[in-house]
């Protein structure tokens, strides 16, 4: 499956052809809250699944930082690429292709972009 066109292979990033293709999506959070809603939750499973998170002992926390029990590592671009290519290679092996409306894949991929966007990583620093 190419979800990106030439100029993106070329580049070579997978998370760089889909965010090219599934980013503008986003745009259309302001007129669809129920796609606010299930893009949320498919960042939620794909962030879950890729961010391991530090586990630390009760007597250890402070009174006012309890609710941090289960910090959140940073996402790493390296992981979320191998995501997005397992993923994608999924979607070719089915022979998807990509609906006019939304399925669980362009939902997944949108998803995706939103991590690229929330968690900055495309940046050069990544």
């Amino acid at each position: 499956m190419n979800v990106g066109g030439p100029e993106d292979e070329a580049v070579g990033c997978p998370l760089t052809a889909v965010a090219a293709r599934y980013l503008p999506r986003l745009s259309e959070f302001a007129f669809e809250p129920g796609l606010v809603a299930a893009v949320d939750q498919h960042a939620a499973a794909v962030r879950d699944a890729l961010v391991p998170r530090q586990r630390r002992p009760w007597h250890d926390l402070l009174p006012q930082r309890i609710e941090r029990v289960c910090a959140p590592q940073r996402m790493r671009r390296e992981d979320l690429t191998d995501y997005v290519v397992g993923f994608t290679d999924v979607l070719a092996e089915s022979d998807w292709r990509e609906p006019v409306g939304y399925d669980f894949a362009v939902l997944r991929l949108t998803a995706v972009c939103w991590l690229i966007r929330e968690y900055d990583l495309l940046s050069a620093e990544q």
